[in-house]
């Protein structure tokens, strides 16, 4: 994982209008409903949760960024209320083939008063090294992946943000 080169990083942050002590990131997150994940972007396909084979909480996202279908495979590493800390080796679907991305998803609210949470959505992707290898075959060098891949990406999350702090708002004050 040490040669693993960093493709994407972005963070983005919403107002949650909600109490912290309301806020359970884990709890939305492996409770999500399908739909409730397609209505925070247009990418977002399907969503659904199970366990890792070390038994850990796991959270499965199929989305389309960049014109690639990304099959993701969140593996939770920090669970608590406000921080959740997932880690994914997620299978990346393009026209020339199949391939795998290291991706690193933070999600975290901090207080901003008693009636109000900012949350953010930090998202680290990282080439693994069967991934390197995808695109020196096919002559594409990293930086130009890079270059190309980061635009929709960084938007990507910039627009799921506001609305994934709204559905946590929701969950939290019990709305559905």
């Amino acid at each position: 994982m040490e040669n693993e080169q960093i493709i994407v990083e972005s963070s983005f942050s919403a107002m949650i209008n909600a109490p912290i002590e309301k806020i359970n990131i884990p709890e939305w997150c492996f409770t999500l409903p399908e739909k409730e994940y397609q209505s925070c972007s247009p990418a977002h396909i399907a969503a659904g949760f199970t366990t890792s084979p070390e038994g850990k909480r796991m959270s499965i996202n199929v989305e389309v960024i960049g014109g690639s279908l990304m099959v993701q495979h969140y593996v939770e590493h920090l669970g608590e209320p406000t921080h959740l800390v997932l880690e994914s080796v997620s299978d990346v679907f393009t026209p020339t083939g199949r391939s795998t991305i290291h991706v690193h998803w933070e999600l975290s609210v901090k207080k901003i008063d008693d009636h109000t949470s900012e949350f953010t959505n930090r998202v680290q992707s990282r080439a693994t090294e069967e991934f390197i290898k995808f695109i020196d075959q096919q002559g594409i060098p990293f930086e130009q992946f890079k270059a190309q891949r980061q635009p929709a990406s960084i938007y990507h999350n910039q627009t799921e943000t506001p609305l994934f702090a709204k559905s946590i708002e929701r969950h939290a004050l019990g709305k559905k």
